[in-house]
């Protein structure tokens, strides 16, 4: 399975990882306090974490050929919970399994 992370800077970390879970917890099993968090996505669960000045954001997709579209997926709904913040920087990269 490929694993992807990105590590997005932004001093509201905490905020939009409760945001995000809570909008895709109508649709999607879902686990979070203020510091990290899970969704069960169908392609493959997203992990969330909150740090003082940055979420980091780690995709664990079963389907090779689906990873860049969940990585945009995960973007462009981060983005808009962020749209006062202008543009973040999603430097996604693959995690060695193990």
């Amino acid at each position: 399975m490929p694993i992807t992370s990105a590590r997005v800077a932004t001093p509201h970390a905490s905020r939009y990882l409760q945001q995000l879970c809570k909008h895709w917890s109508h649709k999607f099993a879902v686990d979070f306090t203020p510091e990290s968090g899970t969704v069960a996505l169908p392609p493959g669960p997203l992990t969330l974490a909150a740090g003082e000045d940055a979420l980091l954001l780690t995709l664990d997709v079963a389907d090779p050929e689906q990873v860049t579209r969940m990585q945009q997926v995960v973007a462009e709904h981060v983005d808009r919970f962020a749209f006062r913040e202008g543009a973040l920087v999603y430097d996604w990269r693959a995690v060695e399994a193990g």
